[in-house]
């Protein structure tokens, strides 16, 4: 372990929670630093496809989140 990083692990929950959001808030304001790689391109041009193949055929974010809260993953 980084000896610099000891003192996140003394945080309480709240504050590492707190830090996770900074984090992630500190890397959503520069996106174009985020490297994709050749395989999530390419996984997204597959999805992309598919979609506009059959617009209808996905879900609403509404719907799959229910699905995620009731244990329904993969139907």
């Amino acid at each position: 372990m980084n000896a610099e990083f000891t003192q996140v692990f003394e945080l309480t929950p709240s504050e590492k929670l707190q830090l996770l959001e900074d984090l992630w808030d500190s890397i959503a304001q520069v996106p174009e630093q985020i490297p994709v790689l050749d395989w999530q391109k390419e996984e997204l041009a597959k999805r992309k496809a598919a979609y506009l193949q059959n617009p209808n055929s996905g879900n609403s974010w509404e719907a799959a989140k229910e699905r995620i809260r009731n244990g329904q993953y993969g139907t």
